[in-house]
């Protein structure tokens, strides 16, 4: 019955239960993404928004229940039913206010004062990544399996390794929404150039990322962002539909997602960034080598003259000392 609008919902909300994830703020804000994009919609459509919007109003915060309303209240087609649970009042017939009453804005939240962990405190004097270590990283990471990735990436936390400095919160805003803009549009070619304009990685491997079938690679990268984990989720969802159609998979990037360290999210930038380098020094030292070893054999090849220019030539003398005819 859901299947056009979502498939797997009711596995998601079963496991959301069962696992402890709470995916439902985001399970509301795809719907309601979803159901936005199109002007038209059946009645077999409506009625299964109606079911499910009207299921998770009722289970979501106040902030993402303030940021659907909004949504919808500006939305030609809202259902009455979701007009009316969302305090939203339908008016003359094909006509309604979109907006009944002004959304209170959310309170801004304190940025909390967070003690440096040990292992930030020692970044200060950590050691520089060589790039060869830089490209050993990033092979064993794109090499292993989703298990052999989640302790990798729980390794890196407390590796003497610096890190990447942090992306400027500016710059990581800006990015978090034209990638999630990308991402709902499918749009793949902006979406991996904003992601290594973002990161300041190479398109190489910024599309080594975005190709990735596991996803823990998106993780990465999303982390190094400071992506909240539901715009993470959403991406996943849109972007990932391989991914976002399994139910396990949503859930286990989800669980890495949320216990990935800063810090190791930023190491591994630091290793994707460093083996571009070492890719280039590998190549140019090639290239510099053969020219050498050229001009070592052009310079053994050529012999010198017998005679040089302006000399005079050799005399040979007999035994009576006399010079010969």
């Amino acid at each position: 019955m859901t299947k056009s609008l979502f498939p797997g919902f009711d596995g998601l909300m079963t496991l959301s239960r069962r696992e402890g994830v709470d995916v439902r703020p985001t399970l509301l804000r795809v719907l309601t993404d979803l159901y936005v994009q199109t002007r038209v919609h059946s009645e077999d459509e409506q009625r299964q928004f109606v079911e499910l919007a009207t299921r998770l109003i009722d289970q979501v915060d106040d902030a993402t229940r303030a940021a659907v309303k909004a949504r919808l209240a500006v939305y030609p087609q809202t259902p009455v039913p979701i007009l009316q649970k969302l305090g939203l009042v339908a008016a003359q017939e094909g006509r309604r206010v979109p907006l009944a009453r002004e959304i209170p804005a959310a309170p801004p939240a304190p940025s909390p004062v967070r003690t440096p962990t040990e292992a930030e405190q020692r970044m200060a004097s950590n050691m520089a990544m060589q790039p060869t270590d830089a490209a050993e990283i990033h092979d064993m990471f794109f090499g292993a399996d989703a298990s052999q990735r989640a302790l990798i990436l729980h390794n890196l936390e407390q590796t003497p390794l610096k890190a990447a400095p942090r992306i400027p919160t500016v710059r990581a805003k800006r990015a978090i929404q034209i990638l999630e803009m990308a991402a709902i549009a499918g749009d793949v070619e902006n979406f991996t150039y904003e992601l290594g304009d973002s990161l300041i990685l190479p398109s190489r491997v910024a599309a080594q990322i975005v190709d990735d079938p596991g996803g823990e690679a998106l993780a990465v990268a999303a982390r190094a962002l400071d992506m909240p984990s539901p715009n993470f989720q959403r991406i996943l969802l849109f972007f990932k539909p391989e991914i976002g159609n399994s139910v396990n998979n949503v859930y286990r990037l989800s669980r890495l997602y949320d216990r990935l360290a800063e810090r190791s999210a930023l190491v591994m930038l630091a290793a994707w960034r460093g083996s571009t380098l070492a890719v280039t020094r590998a190549k140019y030292q090639s290239a510099l080598h053969d020219g050498e070893r050229q001009r070592a054999r052009a310079g053994a090849s050529q012999t010198r003259p017998g005679v040089q220019p302006g000399s005079s030539p050799t005399v040979r003398t007999g035994t009576g000392g006399s010079s010969d005819q």
